[in-house]
């Protein structure tokens, strides 16, 4: 019986262009033991399912010199400084030939054979690489960029232009250097994730009845061992603290620049910087799942998902090189047909075939996407997709659930009303002793408000709960009872304007707790889920942005939805909606306003978050379940990044539409010069390299954009 092939991944360096990338990828599926392989340009990866070593994935990227390394491999290899690149010093060299050539040819002649001599020797020396894959590209009848030069410099040299080919190939090699260049810069997100985490730790083991303290590689470190984090030091492994007490900050994961106090049995994760205190930390994930591992997978992932703009460009691509091929034999053999001048014609001919290289084209899209996913992930907030990047940036309409998304999730004291001459402090004393029996939510808001007071505990005897209508206990040698008012009324006479508060607070939200002592009304608190703090700032931020409709999706009783609604402008409220009724109400958001994302919790919102066209989970750090669900997780809880996120994708789909049109307007001008009869290879090369140039500069501004 045969084997299952191996499915491995590996790194790759040097992979300097869009069109390599997907020549590797065939000559890596042509290899006989391969039954499949995918390149990702945007993280330089491979996957390949197959039985295959590295030395055969080189000898695949010979033609580019790409380098191959195992995924698992913890640092990656430095990457080759500009100035020390071989094609960057060829093409260093070709230059001072160009510039030995015009010398000569000014001191002499244009046509002196040594001034010709200087030219050749440039093209040689710069072209070397461009002419060994574009001779290999025609055998086989493969067009791309590097093709298309080599028939141009070739036409050039037949019809004598020794001095425009060798000025074209030096431009050329800086042209390919900016396209490299900018797509390592945007690679460098990952590689930042990457580092974050340290490669080694010290880690105590048992030994018999003795532990050791060793250093060993994250790799060989197991579940259940104990990790040494020294103060400045960074947290190698995802675990729970065991001992210790210290700041932690956790911006490199959550994007959250406040240190979260950590103490024992608190979550720790791999990368975060541990700052003040001391800190045994048992590891609870192997180095390949934590949570910073799984980030840089999603994160690489999202990467090679193609957004509709890049799927729309890699489409246009393919038939665009060989229009231009044709346009170029056309406008090279008609005219001379009816007005003469072949070499005119032919020379023509030659620069619409530079300035047809798609290189701006080709690069338009995905130095965006890279560059503002990779400064997403740096903000804390995780996009699985370019596709999800555009989306959002479509979106009309959101949905919010609200507990643990528009709230903190947690209910705490808001008002406390007494009767009689009773205090505030004194009736929520007698209260939190009945409720400190109790697992009720309500009744540990109540207790945490005691505590936030700094108030003396009181303690109950004969404690009694009746279902489904409080509790009561004795407490300070008096009984009191705690329950709904509708249970309390029964017990003794409520007037007319303790029920008018208490109908207030409930259309604000609010639950009321009431308390009787023996049979005399004492007091009531009102309870209820607080808003985020950031709540109505994003509300508000995300009118600016011109989102049309904003709605709450929630279980909670229409009083309590409808109050926070209001307090927060959103446009619409549905309330005592079940899961299921929650996905409907998102695909008729989706009927009535076509594009909508849905903001939740990532685990008991997960029907309505796969609905939405952008389902947003507030993922804390860890939460596996908001990782897998959502297409975007805000790993810090924080909904303040939802602006950021939403102006991000904006900003990430205007820079493409300008890329798109930059890329062919230039072209297009360049093309025109044509009538006239005005193109040069120089101006041609200058057009597809000026193209690139900004296209690259255009992206690369998503970097700088912050929350």
């Amino acid at each position: 019986m045969a084997s299952t092939p191996t499915k491995q991944e590996y790194r790759l360096q040097n992979l300097s262009c869009a069109s390599c990338a997907a020549k590797f990828e065939k000559n890596v599926k042509a290899i006989p033991e391969v039954q499949d392989a995918q390149v990702n340009f945007g993280a330089s990866k491979i996957t390949v399912i197959g039985d295959i070593d590295v030395d055969q994935l080189e000898e695949a990227g010979a033609f580019d010199g790409i380098k191959v390394s195992q995924s698992t491999a913890k640092a990656l290899e430095k990457s080759t400084p500009f100035y020390r690149k071989t094609e960057n010093i060829l093409a260093g060299i070709s230059l001072l030939f160009v510039v030995l050539g015009y010398v000569i040819g000014a001191m002499r002649s244009e046509t002196d054979p040594l001034a010709i001599g200087m030219f050749i020797i440039a093209i040689l020396v710069g072209g070397i690489g461009i002419f060994k894959t574009g001779f290999r590209n025609l055998a086989r009848f493969e067009f791309d960029m590097k093709t298309l030069m080599t028939i141009a410099v070739i036409g050039a040299a037949i019809i004598g232009e020794w001095e425009e080919a060798a000025v074209v190939v030096f431009l050329f090699a800086v042209s390919e250097a900016l396209e490299a260049y900018s797509m390592d810069k945007a690679r460098q997100s990952i590689r930042q994730l990457m580092d974050i985490a340290p490669p080694t730790a010290t880690i105590k083991r048992a030994h018999g009845e003795h532990f050791h303290e060793m250093e060993l590689p994250t790799e060989e470190i197991e579940i259940g061992d104990i990790l040494i984090v020294k103060p400045g030091q960074k947290i190698a492994m995802d675990g729970i603290v065991v001992s210790g007490l210290s700041a932690v900050n956790q911006a490199a994961i959550t994007g959250e620049s406040i240190p979260v106090n950590k103490t024992v049995d608190d979550e720790v994760f791999a990368g975060t910087l541990n700052e003040e205190g001391a800190l045994e930390v048992r590891v609870t994930k192997r180095v390949e799942d934590t949570t910073i591992a799984k980030i840089i997978h999603l994160v690489e992932e999202a990467q090679a998902e193609k957004a509709p703009s890049q799927q729309f460009v890699d489409r246009f691509a393919k038939y665009y090189t060989p229009a231009i091929m044709i346009i170029a034999l056309l406008v090279a053999v008609i005219p001379p047909l009816f007005i003469g001048d072949w070499q005119h014609w032919i020379y023509q001919g030659l620069a619409v075939l530079v300035v047809g290289c798609p290189c701006a084209l080709v690069v338009s899209t995905p130095v965006a996407i890279v560059t503002a996913i990779g400064n997403a992930a740096r903000q804390g907030v995780l996009i699985k997709g370019g596709i999800h990047l555009e989306q959002l940036g479509h979106i009309e309409a959101i949905a919010f659930d609200k507990t643990g998304t528009l709230t903190k999730g947690q209910p705490a004291v808001t008002d406390i009303f007494t009767a009689k001459e009773m205090s505030e402090d004194y009736v929520l004393q007698l209260v939190a002793a009945v409720e400190k029996q109790s697992q009720h939510p309500l009744a540990k808001a109540i207790l945490k408000a005691l505590h936030d007071k700094n108030l003396t505990e009181l303690v109950p005897t004969d404690f009694q709960s009746v279902t489904g209508k409080g509790a009561y206990a004795t407490v300070d040698d008096q009984t009191i009872y705690v329950g709904s008012l509708k249970w309390i009324a029964t017990l003794t006479t409520v007037d007319e304007m303790i029920k008018e508060q208490v109908k207030k607070l409930q259309k604000q939200g609010k639950t009321v707790v009431a308390a009787v002592s023996s049979d005399q009304f004492i007091g009531m608190i009102g309870i209820a889920d607080q808003l985020r703090q950031e709540s109505e700032d994003v509300l508000n931020k995300l009118k600016g942005l011109k989102v049309k409709h904003t709605v709450m999706l929630t279980g909670d009783a229409e009083p309590t939805a409808q109050a926070i609604a209001t307090s927060l402008s959103m446009t619409d409220v549905h309330a005592s909606l079940l899961p299921a009724e929650k996905l409907m109400a998102i695909k008729d958001l989706r009927t009535r306003f076509g594009a909508v994302a849905m903001v939740g919790d990532g685990v008991n919102d997960a029907p309505a978050l796969a609905s939405a066209n952008v389902g947003i989970a507030m993922g804390g750090a860890g939460t596996d379940a908001a990782l897998e669900t959502a297409d975007i997780a805000l790993m810090s809880d924080d909904l303040s990044k939802l602006p950021y996120t939403i102006g991000l994708s904006r900003k990430t789909l205007r820079i493409i539409k300008e890329n798109i049109i930059f890329a062919l307007a230039l072209k297009l001008v360049a093309l025109l010069l044509v009538i006239p009869g005005l193109l040069t290879l120089w101006i041609a090369i200058f057009a597809d390299m000026g193209a690139t140039l900004l296209v690259v500069l255009n992206s690369l501004r998503l970097i700088k954009t912050k929350k």
